[in-house]
């Protein structure tokens, strides 16, 4: 055990980041095991929902940095190529439109 009050801190702060990780590493293996069951039970629609559940879970681990964004990248597309030859129709991800901004007025100019 530390002795070091800053070095006690990084120790508990350490356990806390490790007990965060481990909760979104898990939920990504889960997801993922949850589309392989989909893939083996050949129902488009359950294929489709779990690769979009895993999908998304990939992503959270990126944004957490829990894995890097290139092994998800790959993933993804193993998963997207999995679900092609099960029977699922591609997904698309649904992009959210860009909205403009109202241009910003200039201040009157004073007299």
């Amino acid at each position: 055990m530390p002795i070091i009050k800053s070095a006690r801190k990084r120790v508990k702060v350490a356990a806390k980041a490790r007990a965060r990780n481990l909760k979104t590493k898990r939920a990504m293996r889960e997801a993922l095991k949850a589309f392989h069951a989909a893939i083996e039970s050949g129902k488009a629609a359950d294929i489709t929902k779990a690769q979009n559940e895993a999908y998304s879970a990939l992503d959270t681990a990126v944004k957490k940095a829990i894995i890097h964004k290139n092994r998800a990248a790959t993933q993804k597309a193993k998963l997207a190529v999995k679900a092609k030859k099960a029977g699922a129709k591609p997904t698309k991800t649904a992009s959210k439109p860009a909205t403009k901004k109202p241009a910003a007025k200039k201040p009157a100019a004073k007299k």
